[in-house]
């Protein structure tokens, strides 16, 4: 089975943007050893847009992206930054390599 990718983009308050981070990076330390099949969790502030935040995250299959979607750890992340947070897109993605055309 194929692995699946999310692209997350976060909108969030620009006076919270280093306790997103933060909450991000204790999320990302937990997932990537606490969740087997989470292979990949990179968080990226882009240069041409400093309000938002962009996660790359990797997936062994679709069960490790239910089990990640339904864990503690992304649980405690949204009610850390819950009142943060003024949108969230998220795209689920095979990756390009991966997918039959």
């Amino acid at each position: 089975m194929s692995k699946i990718a999310l692209n997350v983009v976060i909108d969030f308050k620009p006076e919270s943007k280093e306790e997103i981070i933060r909450s991000l990076v204790a999320h990302r330390e937990r997932c990537l050893k606490d969740e087997p099949g989470t292979l990949q969790f990179e968080i990226m502030v882009p240069f041409d847009d400093p309000s938002k935040i962009i996660l790359f995250e990797l997936y062994a299959d679709e069960a490790a992206l239910m089990a990640h979607s339904k864990g503690a750890s992304l649980a405690r992340y949204r009610e850390e930054v819950k009142t943060k947070v003024l949108k969230v897109a998220s795209h689920k993605c095979l990756l390009g390599h991966e997918s039959r055309v």
